[in-house]
């Protein structure tokens, strides 16, 4: 922990030298450059997008917070700043979302779970949501095999004339005794080349007030107390480095990533325990590479690699459970081949070639440390014609798992050796009117995911005898656009059936770096996604227009299980989906000063498989409000930014027994040179 602090304290002396450094340095503007192939169709499906300004006034501390505002999205927040936070996708499992950074998937082959904790938005352009895939042809095969997909963009430098150096920095300080600094310095060698490094530290103590009610089975008040939550402190650091290169006809990336933290986990609140004795450190790191390029006017190929080491150090020093002491590694290998060729105008095909492997060791007790090979062979055709434009792939999956016998005589060979699946897709999109305002889409897809090594192998937190799961997926949907002088108001309305076989369900188990698992069997998930966004500009007041944005979103979900007509929670509701979640985000900027309002509501929901009272979970919503204020002080942009989240105190659970906090303040100072 003191190396920990260590690096926190030197972060910050950077960030500080930083703008001492920079202080004369130009005003500037930081935009996207994107290299675009020419065999690049625009979306069939289209996708959900959170960035620019949008996505700085939401004050999201990561990337899991902005998901929040994305239809058919749940999110898993465990409470606090450090809380774990996982997301799915209309209800088919985290492990079927695919988390891509920068292009290039994130993994955990140990459990399949993404903290996107532990990535911040400091240095995100962008974050977008597709359902079923992206409708590129230029795309890994692996973004062909996920149900979903999370594409998080991190800034590309962009240089005006005679600039050559750009600094951002930043520093927030809010409730539970946290403090947030960040740094971004951009420098460019020549037109073609360019450099960026963003450094990020994070603090807090974790402590929060918390209502905590509960009730018995026949209604009847049980508890009825306030707390603080305990063991939630958190602290890391981030730092990020990047180097773009532009190519006659194309572009290449190297990026460096390393995220280090220590933090308590402060467990769920059973048997009146309100403090827990459990820690957890964590080491990632990884290193990755992007290559493309068009060849001609009729080929283009992309080359990606990528190393990651992540190391995990749980220990549970609690007297009263079982004392646990364990460090884990995971290394994972990764290489990607992708080739386009354009027939004609109309008509473009690809082939995609991704290998994957992944490792795990561990002191923990019994562990095989198994290592999996994966190689996914993608055909993917695209045609565009005037008001009609389709997308058809199908995707080869071969999974070989290996690794030694345990000290219980279990071993990976035998139980999940080799499996083979191939998952075809068909995206349709047609314009109903000339100028393409209206349109109607759909696609039918499979897809398929591999048990974790935690699901398989281990018989204290998981489950031997899964087997994979499948699904199968359906949509068809609706959207409209329409532009005017002052306002724009783009609609969507989707409904998708999705019929999932064998569905693994992860559930908190005491510890919460520990999951049980179990096989459902079958879930048929019925839904109905649909989201409205609206700018308008007024005339001007007193010189200056008033700008302002609506963002609306709904989903409905009846997930249910339809295994066994014998059990008890037979077309009952899975665990932990609501039937009805919406979101919505209010922006509007005059002059200097710039307001945000954000709503997110969950509504009811059942902890376990049994919809029965003693596991309803109320409905819960939380509204947060922002101000900030923007000038220019000779050649610095300043923003100085109060926020108050949940204003209104609602005491919830997004999970049973982990309380979330109430409200909450920060104060912001975000500077730019």
């Amino acid at each position: 922990m003191a190396t920990i602090n260590k690096y926190i304290l030197t972060t910050s002396f950077v960030a500080v030298c930083c703008v001492q450094a920079f202080a004369q340095t130009e005003e500037h503007s930081l935009e996207e450059i994107e290299v675009v192939s020419h065999h690049t169709f625009s979306d069939i499906i289209p996708v959900q997008t959170l960035g620019g300004e949008r996505l700085e006034k939401l004050n999201a501390l990561n990337v899991a917070d902005a998901l929040r505002y994305f239809s058919g999205m749940q999110v898993k927040d465990y409470g606090g700043v450090g809380g774990i936070k996982t997301v799915n996708i209309r209800s088919m499992g985290s492990q079927h979302l695919g988390i891509y950074y920068d292009g290039i998937e994130l993994g955990n082959a140990q459990n399949g779970q993404i903290d996107l904790g532990q990535f911040s938005l400091d240095n995100v352009e962008s974050v977008s949501l597709y359902n079923g895939q992206k409708s590129s042809l230029m795309q890994t095969a692996s973004d062909y095999g996920n149900a979903g997909s999370v594409y998080i963009r991190t800034r590309v430098p962009h240089f005006e004339v005679g600039k050559n150096n750009h600094f951002r920095g930043g520093i927030k300080y809010g409730s539970s005794n946290m403090l947030r600094v960040s740094a971004l310095y951009e420098h460019k060698f020549s037109e073609r080349l360019n450099v960026s490094l963003n450094l990020g530290t994070l603090t807090s103590n974790g402590r929060y007030d918390f209502r905590y009610r509960r009730y018995t089975i026949s209604g009847e008040l049980a508890y009825d107390t306030t707390a603080v939550r305990q063991n939630g402190d958190v602290q890391s650091i981030r730092i990020e480095g990047n180097v773009n290169g532009l190519l006659n006809r194309g572009s290449w990336s190297l990026k460096g990533y390393t995220y280090q933290s220590g933090r308590g986990i402060p467990g769920a609140i059973v048997n009146n325990v309100w403090k827990r004795g459990e820690r957890q450190t964590d080491g990632n790191t990884f290193f990755q590479g992007t290559w493309q390029e068009d060849i001609g006017s009729a080929y283009s190929f992309r080359v990606l690699a990528k190393y990651a080491n992540y190391r995990t150090h749980y220990a549970n020093r609690d007297t009263t459970t079982m004392l646990v002491d364990n460090h884990y590694t995971q290394q994972e290998a990764y290489v990607s081949t992708t080739h386009c060729v354009q027939f004609f105008k109309w008509l473009s095909a690809s082939m995609a070639y991704d290998m994957r492997w992944s490792g795990l060791t561990s002191d923990a007790y019994a562990c095989p440390e198994p290592q999996r090979w994966t190689h996914l062979i993608s055909l993917a055709t695209a045609v565009s014609l005037h008001r009609f434009s389709a997308q058809a792939s199908i995707l080869y999956n071969n999974t070989r798992d290996k690794g030694r016998a345990s000290a219980t005589g279990v071993t990976p060979v035998g139980v999940m050796s080799d499996i083979s699946r191939f998952t075809p897709a068909l995206f349709l999109n047609y314009y109903i009117t000339r100028d393409k305002s209206l349109s109607v889409r759909g696609y039918m897809k499979n897809s398929f995911r591999m048990p974790t090594f935690n699901d398989l192998y281990y018989a204290e937190m998981g489950n031997s005898n899964l087997t994979p799961e499948k699904a199968s997926q359906y949509d068809l949907g609706i959207r409209y656009t329409i532009a005017r002088k002052q306002w724009t108001l783009t609609a969507t309305a989707d409904a998708y059936y999705n019929n999932v076989k064998d569905k693994i369900i992860a559930y908190p188990k005491g510890q919460q770096f520990r999951w049980t698992m179990l096989n459902l069997g079958v879930v048929h998930i019925t839904g109905v996604d649909a989201e409205t966004d609206v700018t308008y500009e007024t005339l001007p007041i007193y010189g200056n227009p008033l700008k302002c944005s609506l963002r609306l979103q709904y989903t409905f979900q009846k997930s249910i299980d339809v295994t066994d007509n014998q059990d008890s929670y037979y077309r009952h509701q899975i665990p932990y989906t609501p039937r009805h979640s919406g979101s919505v985000i209010f922006n509007a900027d005059w002059k200097h000063f710039s307001f945000n309002y954000s709503f997110v509501y969950t509504g009811e929901r059942y902890s376990l498989q049994d919809n029965i009272a003693v596991n309803h979970l109320e409905p819960w919503y939380t509204s947060d409000m922002s101000l900030s204020y923007s000038m220019a002080v000779a050649r610095t942009q300043l923003r100085l930014t109060l926020e108050v989240n949940n204003i209104f105190a609602q005491d919830y659970d997004v999970i049973l027994n982990y309380p979330m906090p109430q409200r909450t303040y920060a104060i912001s100072l975000d500077v730019r040179l």
